[in-house]
């Protein structure tokens, strides 16, 4: 499936709609299960839904997943989950997998749910772009994401951006996190390597490269722009002499986390100089094209 480009003025038009820009005009009787003809939410039982196949996300704070639950055993589920009929008399989740995870930890027998008529398709495509609008995706699956819009629709990075809400160089910037060797991948995954760290081993050419500058970018506990620095270094010798023992960031580790949040946010580098309360934030973008992308972000933040 190809989606073409919107025009100029709606470029970066952000899915604020929610999924019901990709779902389809059905008639109700098409949309609706028997007995609801209004298309009003009904309750199906629990057993009867299945996990979409095109899920991206794959990993769940339990936490997080638990508390959820409390709250569904004490309320019910406030939101309904987003289904479509499959074969067998069955359902198929399109979206609101941590609502059907948390009532079956809630021991609920049933879920209400609401019925959209789509094909695979369609389903594919809304299930991976309701992931992408969650800001709590790690940056390996939202990568991932973006890749299977690109390799099973057909997407440009324009296009993407258009269909996400997400600007073009930060699309970029997670596609190419999949070049990284697996292992990084799930350090990535898991948070234990930032998205910052992973785009400046991404510099270096080889696998074994990439995997001895991690290694010594953790034991030294370099800060993103060391890291740079660092790899700068390996790629021009040079320059190594004044990078070889970078020394390590002793800076908050609250700031530090900030930073990274920002930079996978911005797809940008970001860096916060702070000194006892009192610093700068410097947000590095790479061309014209990126600094009216991050003006557009810090302008619409305040209307």
């Amino acid at each position: 499936m190809t989606v073409d480009a919107e025009k100029n003025g709606g470029r970066r038009r952000a899915l604020g709609r929610g999924l019901e820009a990709l779902l389809p005009q059905a008639p109700a009787s098409a949309a609706s299960p028997e007995g609801s003809p209004d298309g009003r939410p009904f309750e199906v039982p629990v057993e009867q839904i299945d996990r979409n196949p095109y899920q991206t996300r794959k990993h769940f704070d339990g936490t997080a997943l638990q508390e959820l639950a409390a709250s569904i055993r004490a309320v019910g589920v406030i939101q309904p989950v987003l289904v479509r009929r499959v074969e067998g008399g069955r359902y198929q989740l399109v979206a609101g997998e941590r609502r059907w995870l948390a009532s079956q930890q809630a021991g609920r027998a049933t879920i209400p749910v609401v019925v959209a008529a789509m094909n695979d398709t369609q389903a594919m495509e809304a299930t991976i772009v309701e992931n992408l609008q969650r800001a709590d995706l790690n940056p390996m699956e939202q990568a991932r994401a973006f890749e299977r819009l690109a390799r099973e629709f057909r997407m440009t990075q324009e296009q993407i951006a258009v269909r996400t809400g997400k600007d073009r160089a930060s699309i970029a910037n997670f596609l190419r996190l999949l070049r990284l060797p697996e292992e990084l991948q799930t350090l990535v995954e898991a948070g234990s390597l930032s998205f910052g760290h992973a785009r400046a081993l991404l510099a270096l050419e080889s696998k074994e490269q990439m995997l001895r500058a991690a290694q010594k970018i953790a034991v030294l506990s370099m800060s993103v722009r060391q890291a740079e620095s660092y790899v700068k270094g390996l790629i021009d010798p040079q320059r190594k002499a004044s990078v070889e023992q970078p020394r390590p960031d002793f800076r908050d580790p609250n700031v530090r986390e900030i930073e990274n949040t920002l930079q996978t946010a911005l797809g940008m580098r970001v860096t916060i100089e702070d000194r006892k309360g009192r610093g700068r934030v410097v947000i590095e973008y790479g061309d014209l094209e990126g600094f009216d992308l991050l003006t557009e972000r810090l302008l619409a933040t305040g209307r």
